[in-house]
């Protein structure tokens, strides 16, 4: 019998493929950052929205009848 620890893995050094998936996932990261910018710099201004239709609104403790 063994008193150390059993490490079980597919073949390869853990420390290096955990290096590797970081470094994909920051250049993956660094892409998608500097392609938000991208669109963002070429986005286009649009002139102001001009005022709203009116709201009917119906007042449903009013004392009058409404007419229809």
């Amino acid at each position: 019998m063994t008193d150390r620890q059993l490490e079980l893995g597919f073949g390869g050094n853990l420390h290096v493929a955990r290096a590797n998936r970081r470094d994909r996932r920051i250049s993956r990261g660094a892409w998608w950052f500097a392609h938000m910018r991208q669109i963002v710099d070429r986005a286009m201004d649009l002139p102001a929205a001009g005022q709203p239709r009116p709201q009917h609104i119906w007042v449903t403790d009013s004392d009058r009848p409404a007419r229809v």
